[in-house]
């Protein structure tokens, strides 16, 4: 007995040191590309397309993905901008989310001052250039290491467009693309690394316009009903109604359309807004007011209302089981420290900030702590969630204590410290997409959680009803 246990002790230390050398090959390789990845990344940062707009960054991913060996079908679920590449056959299968939308607003330089591009109205504020080439980087590692080990399973990329308030993958979700898969990794640009397992905020989005009767402001003003009065009736509801509602809850609008000139009173004005909760029972109810508010609005400026419903996405599901894996492999690959140019760009960046509470710059070499807490912010990757077991991790890729949706994530995103920050989610997905291909019991102990949290009666019901993608929500 004594001579069968210290057997399977050293072959268990040698199975974990061929597992390390496997690993660290396979940092090596995506190392080797890592050049290539970040001209792409930046390819994809210059063109800075927005929702469902985004043709030149979704083929460029599909000609990454079909020179490495990847079979592509594009235009699925009726977006031209998605699309799902897969190598290999049979199980496991293993999807890998890849986003590249930009925000409209938010155009800069890379420079550490606010310094917007000239002619270019969007800009990568939430680091989706990064997202989608990490991603694709990471498919690549896990297809070379199915081939040099000759492994069973399928690794599948999956291009998301519209994430920001067009709600991708939500079609995706509803189309059935993901009924197969076994598990799913993602990832999200941010200012510090780590991986964890809580929740988002559920959100619903949608325009509102209003209808009036055009006439001359000051000739004839009593011939005409503003359709502005009607969205500045509205939102005075909609602001009303904040102090009544959860206190998580987070209500967002901007007026897109006011009117052309002040002395014709508008006979058109649209609002824009988003609803986020915790709970997307919540979100549902809170949207039936709005709804209520606008209606009453145009009732009483004598206009008419239309409502279109834009996004909506579900809470994220967490899954520890998956996050431990995700963590383990995270803490493996580790941080970056910056160079001394960096270094300068960064402390440059952190004078701009509104906040005397700055992390310190040495932080993107810190791995932090298995994140449990919810997030403050809303994905489509939570429809997915509630689908397969699903599991995310953050990756340095803005200076510490950069907020998303800025002009500084922005200008951090298209320098290096944006490309060495993509490098270590590239590594991590593809380390711990290996450990679950080697390990199925890690997978099933993984749906064993996600049954158990998502119940046994959970019928998907998407928030956006029936409704065809929204492939013009941003023009």
């Amino acid at each position: 007995m004594y001579r069968a246990l210290t057997f399977l002790l050293c072959f268990g230390a040698l199975i974990s040191a061929e597992a390390q050398k496997t690993k660290q090959e396979i940092i090596k390789s995506i190392d080797a590309r890592g050049e290539q990845y970040a001209a792409t990344a930046k390819k994809i940062w210059d063109f800075a397309e927005v929702g469902f707009q985004e043709k030149q960054s979704s083929a460029l991913l599909q000609q990454l993905l079909k020179e490495n060996g990847f079979s592509v079908q594009d235009n699925v679920a009726g977006m031209p901008t998605a699309f799902v590449a897969s190598y290999g056959s049979g199980k496991p299968v293993i999807g890998i989310l890849g986003e590249f939308d930009a925000l409209p607003g938010v155009a800069q330089m890379a420079v550490p001052e606010p310094k917007p591009i000239p002619g270019q109205v969007a800009g990568h504020a939430c680091g989706h250039h990064l997202f989608g080439v990490a991603s694709a980087a990471s498919a690549i590692a896990v297809k070379d290491w199915l081939i040099a080990n000759k492994k069973a399973g399928t690794i599948r990329f999956y291009g998301t467009p519209a994430e920001e308030g067009g709600s991708g993958k939500v079609y995706m979700v509803r189309e059935g693309l993901f009924n197969d898969v076994d598990v799913v990794l993602n990832w999200h640009p941010g200012a510090s690394n780590s991986a964890g397992y809580g929740s988002s905020l559920a959100n619903k989005t949608g325009k509102f316009r209003f209808y009036g009767v055009a006439s001359h402001a000051a000739a004839s003003p009593e011939r005409g009903r503003s359709a502005l009065d009607a969205v500045e009736a509205m939102d005075v509801m909609v602001n009303m109604l904040r102090e009544h509602v959860p206190q998580e809850t987070r209500i967002h609008y901007v007026i897109t359309r006011g009117g052309e000139a002040p002395n014709v009173v508008p006979a058109f004005a649209e609002v824009y807004y988003y609803v986020r909760n915790p709970k997307r029972d919540n979100v549902k109810s809170i949207w039936e007011r709005i709804e209520r508010a606008a209606r009453g609005a145009a009732m009483g400026t004598d206009t008419r209302v239309e409502v279109e419903i834009t996004g909506g996405v579900f809470d994220l599901l967490g899954n520890e089981t998956l996050a431990k894996v995700m963590d383990a492999n995270l803490r493996i690959v580790g941080g970056y420290v910056y160079t001394p140019e960096e270094k300068e760009f960064a402390t440059k960046i952190q004078k701009t900030f509104t906040t005397d509470q700055l992390p310190p710059l040495e932080s993107t070499n810190v791995i932090q702590p298995l994140r449990t807490t919810d997030g403050s912010a809303s994905t489509d990757v939570g429809d997915v969630s509630w689908t397969v077991p699903t599991v995310g991790l953050s990756a340095a890729t803005w200076v510490p204590g950069t907020a998303a949706h800025s002009w500084q994530a922005v200008a951090a995103g298209g320098t290096t410290i944006g490309s060495k920050g993509m490098m270590i989610a590239a590594k991590t997905m593809a380390l711990a997409a290996v450990d679950l291909y080697t390990t199925p019991a890690t997978i099933e102990e993984a749906w064993k959680e996600f049954r158990r949290k998502r119940g046994e009666n959970f019928v998907y019901e998407a928030l956006i009803g029936d409704r065809k993608p929204a492939l013009d929500y941003r023009k």
